[in-house]
Order: C-alpha cells, then sequence, then structure tokens
C-alpha cells in the first residue's frame, strides 16, 4: 500500500517516531505540500493522510487507486465528503486526542487576561522592580476568577474539561448547547443571547459549519459586558473578525485569547493582529507532546484497521 502524508510536520516536527506508520505500508513523507505540489505527490496513493491539506472533488477525481483518507485530525471540512462517498473513498478522523491540551491553553490565555504574567515579567526584566520603592506593584488591574461567570458555547470534551477547571477555579458556569434534555449538576443551560449577556468569559467550543460561521458579530458582542472576555480555542470562522476587532478598539469588550483565525497563517491585514488587548497564539492548542502522541497512536490505528476490513471512527 502507497501511503502519502503530504502535510505531515505539523504532528511530527521531529519529536515522534515514524515507525509504526512506516510499518503499514510504502509511506512518503512531506512536510509540506502546496496546492500545485499536491497532485504530483498523491497521484498513485492508495492512502493519504491529511490535516490541513484540502481534498476537493476536481483532485479526488484524478486519484484512481485512492480508497483511504486518514485526517489526523477532529474536524474533516478540508474533505469534500460527497465526492469521497461517491468514489467509495473511506474517510476517518481523531476524536478526543487533545481535549485536554485545548482546555489548558483556554485558561492559559484567560489567567493572562486577567493577571497580565507575561507584562509583569518583562517590566521585572526590565528593572522595573529594582528601581521600585514598593515591594509589590501591578501594571494593570489583577482580575480574580472566583465568583465570576463562564459562558461556554458549545459542550463537547473540551467545554466540559473546560467547566471542570472553570468551577474549580470557583466560577460559575453557564452553558449554550443543542442538546439541552440533558440535565448537569455545576452547568446552567441558556439561551445564547443570555450567555453573552451575563458572563464575564465567554469561551467557544464550537466546530465550523455553516451555521457557525461568523456567528460572533457586533449584534452579539453589544450584548457582553464591557468588562467581559472573549477565548476562541476552536475555529477562527466563528468570528466575524472586523466586529471583534472592532469592539476590543471601542472598549466594548475588555479582551480576547485567540489560537484560531479564519485564515492560517493570517494575511498581515487581519484586524485582530493589532486590535487593543488581543491575545494571538499560533494554533498551538492541539499540539502538546502528549496530544500528539495520542493523535499519531490513533491515526495508526484507524489505517491499520482499515487494512484489516474492520474501519473504525468512519466520518464519511
Amino acid at each position: 500500500m502507497i501511503i502519502v502524508y503530504p502535510d505531515a510536520y505539523t504532528i511530527n516536527p521531529g519529536d515522534l517516531d515514524w515507525q509504526p506508520l512506516n510499518a503499514l505500508g510504502d509511506v512518503r513523507l512531506y512536510d509540506r505540500t502546496s496546492p500545485d505540489e499536491l497532485l504530483g505527490r498523491i497521484k498513485d496513493a492508495d492512502a493519504v493522510l491529511v490535516n490541513k491539506v484540502k481534498l476537493n472533488r476536481q483532485t479526488l477525481a484524478q486519484l484512481p487507486n485512492l480508497r483511504y483518507i486518514g485526517v489526523t485530525a477532529t474536524g474533516y471540512d478540508i474533505i469534500d465528503m460527497d465526492a469521497a462517498r461517491e468514489q467509495n473513498i473511506v474517510v476517518t478522523n481523531v476524536k478526543g486526542y487533545s481535549s485536554d491540551s485545548v482546555a489548558q491553553l483556554t485558561f492559559a490565555l484567560l489567567l493572562e487576561l486577567v493577571l497580565h504574567v507575561g507584562r509583569h515579567n518583562a517590566s521585572v526584566q526590565a528593572g522595573d522592580w529594582v528601581r521600585s520603592a514598593d515591594f509589590s506593584y501591578a501594571k494593570s488591574p489583577l482580575i480574580e476568577l472566583a465568583g465570576k461567570t463562564l459562558g461556554l458555547v458549545g459542550y463537547g470534551d473540551i467545554g466540559s474539561r473546560v467547566a471542570a477547571i472553570g468551577r474549580a477555579f470557583g466560577m460559575r458556569v453557564l452553558v449554550n448547547r443543542r442538546n439541552t434534555d440533558e440535565q448537569e449538576d455545576g452547568i446552567t443551560l441558556v439561551d445564547r443571547e443570555t450567555l453573552f449577556a451575563e458572563s464575564d468569559v465567554v469561551s467557544l467550543h464550537l466546530p465550523a459549519t455553516a451555521e457557525t460561521t461568523g456567528f460572533v458579530n457586533a449584534e452579539l458582542l453589544n450584548k457582553m459586558k464591557s468588562s467581559a472576555f472573549l477565548i476562541n480555542t476552536s475555529r477562527g470562522t466563528l468570528l466575524n473578525e472586523k466586529d471583534v476587532a472592532q469592539a476590543l478598539n471601542e472598549g466594548k469588550l475588555a479582551g480576547a485569547g485567540l489560537d484560531v483565525l479564519s485564515v492560517e497563517p493570517p494575511k498581515a491585514d487581519n484586524p485582530l493582529l493589532t486590535a487593543k488587548n488581543c491575545l494571538l497564539t499560533p494554533h498551538i492548542a492541539w499540539a502538546s507532546y502528549e496530544a500528539r502522541v495520542r493523535l499519531m497512536q490513533a491515526v495508526v490505528d484507524n489505517l491499520r484497521a482499515f487494512q484489516a476490513g474492520k474501519p473504525i471512527n468512519v466520518v464519511s
């Protein structure tokens, strides 16, 4: 079996072992693949592994040998699923491998917004503490999370972990989710407008769909407290980025912590790159060493199961 991975670098920049995957066939690894290089590299493949490389209908139509696509992530919107089904191509994904890591970064962003650890460290390194007349000083207001309201839009594996951390900090937790039938101790289910209006922190945990694209817009942002924070560690397309930047710049939103943007890498004119009090990290929530070890194992397990005629984690 010819197995091609055209964007292998993100899952394994050099600290993981490819041997378990190499044992499954003739594996051809490429760190990165541009759109004009893609077809030449995968045209003979029986199986293709992809993280962010898109496989559209036009490309799939030119791959007569392809029988398997292993998405090395949870979201599979990079694949034209209708075309894959028509060609009887099995598509699998990996769920749950990074839930703890994403929840961890959610709070790393939030804690930086409320305590400004980086700013205070930079001040000390610049000599401000040595020159200070006082034993203690603050470069910006410091905010305690206990007693504040955490609003979660989406409540899957990651959202539930974020809720648990929020409760450990003593936060009240509001949740907006599709399934409102199942009640759970420690959270309060509310509609989306109520969540945005009452929360001190809104954290997004939704997939990218036609319905969720740009839903965080000026209308919804205007319902938020001017002291509130917005966190997004899910998908950048959930935000109307211009509206979020405007809310930050006009003081209608106290701050934002974002690990994702609508286009990655972002274009230089993305308004969030220069917005006030907007923390940005380069889509790293999923990428801890431990999460990537789990991801690599699941990718191998998915492909091995397909080769055995008993595919698992099929999304097609």
